[in-house]
């Protein structure tokens, strides 16, 4: 199943960010008829597939109420979505879902009907570019800037320069990923965080 076209207008700078990086000159437009232009977009949109994924705090949303076709009892994948889980603690214990034939597939119970009526999932979205955070484009770039190096230029001194790039780019999207998620060890339900963190300031109330 296709994924959404983003805007040209808006993947274009990311584009010409690959080309520089790469020692090539920049472009006007995707010409995909200029074999540079079409490596390095095709490499773009690669990428971004990979990294979002992986699942972060932008692009997953948890207990998404999803009701199956009513005339198949089927639960289809989206366009737009790359991962779809059961959600914890829903007591889908005796279920484990997996994506088969572009439907919700139920491997222990071998059957892709949902006859329970509605269904928690865990969903990892895709997002167009424009939609994407700036740490995350950033990265994006970044690593599709190290492997279209290889795939057009092959210089070992470059793209050792481009992959040391690429891991400050995940680093900052690494903080960004911390910041947004709010994460803790105390092991709370995903998208939820109880845990209020010893305050100093608090120390003058005494």
């Amino acid at each position: 199943m296709p994924f959404p076209t983003t805007n040209a207008t808006q993947e274009l700078p990311a584009v010409n960010q690959i080309l520089a990086s790469v020692g090539q000159a920049p472009v006007t437009t995707l010409d995909q008829t200029n074999p540079d232009v079409a490596i390095a977009y095709d490499t773009l949109t690669q990428v971004s597939r990979e990294v979002q994924a992986e699942g972060w705090t932008f692009n997953i949303e948890y207990k998404v109420e999803v009701t199956p076709d009513p005339d198949t009892n089927e639960i289809s994948y989206a366009a737009n979505v790359l991962q779809m889980n059961l959600s914890d603690g829903e007591g889908y214990g005796s279920k484990a879902a997996i994506r088969k034939n572009g439907k919700l597939y139920d491997r222990v119970n071998h059957t892709n009907k949902w006859t329970n009526g509605t269904v928690k999932l865990d969903i990892t979205y895709y997002y167009d570019w424009v939609d994407l955070p700036i740490p995350i484009q950033d990265y994006i770039v970044a690593r599709a800037a190290a492997i279209v190096s290889t795939r057009i230029v092959g210089d070992a001194a470059q793209h050792q320069y481009l992959s040391t790039r690429e891991m400050l780019a995940r680093a900052n999207a690494m903080e960004y990923e911390c910041n947004q998620g709010n994460y803790t060890y105390f092991g709370h339900p995903r998208g939820e965080n109880h845990h209020i963190s010893y305050q100093p300031y608090k120390a003058l109330y005494r």
